[in-house]
């Protein structure tokens, strides 16, 4: 498949998102937290380790537990949970004699990421215009 096929093809889907977050928003019948949300970015540490890692090329364990400000034992579990959503990937080596435990962002985690800010942003169009 070509490139603009399937920029075409995603444009289009991150349209009907958008359209099916406002129509959520625009009837209140609708369940409270549409169904289109990413329930698993949506929890505040997993969407903070993956707005760290979109801008970084990768992360190390402690580097995310720092900027996040959690424990190993919070962020551990939320990262396992993202990784087997293959949404980050995880390495693990050694720095010398010490294990380093590195994240990174892989394209089905961009991709969630950017559907999740655009259905963010059509709330918000539509709570503004409201």
């Amino acid at each position: 498949m070509s490139k603009s096929a399937t920029a075409r093809r995603e444009n289009a889907q991150r349209s009907r998102e958008r359209d099916a977050s406002l129509e959520a928003i625009r009837n209140p019948a609708r369940e409270a937290v549409p169904s289109d949300l990413d329930r698993l970015i949506h929890e505040r540490i997993r969407l903070g380790i993956v707005s760290a890692l979109a801008v970084n090329r990768s992360l190390t364990f402690n580097e995310l537990k720092a900027l996040l400000k959690t424990t190993d034992g919070n962020l551990s579990v939320h990262a396992r949970k993202l990784e087997e959503a293959d949404y980050i990937v995880c390495t693990k080596s050694f720095d010398g004699r010490l294990p380093k435990t590195e994240y990174r962002l892989v394209a089905a985690g961009r991709r969630a990421l950017e559907r999740y800010l655009n259905h963010m942003e059509a709330l918000i169009r539509a709570t503004r215009e409201g």
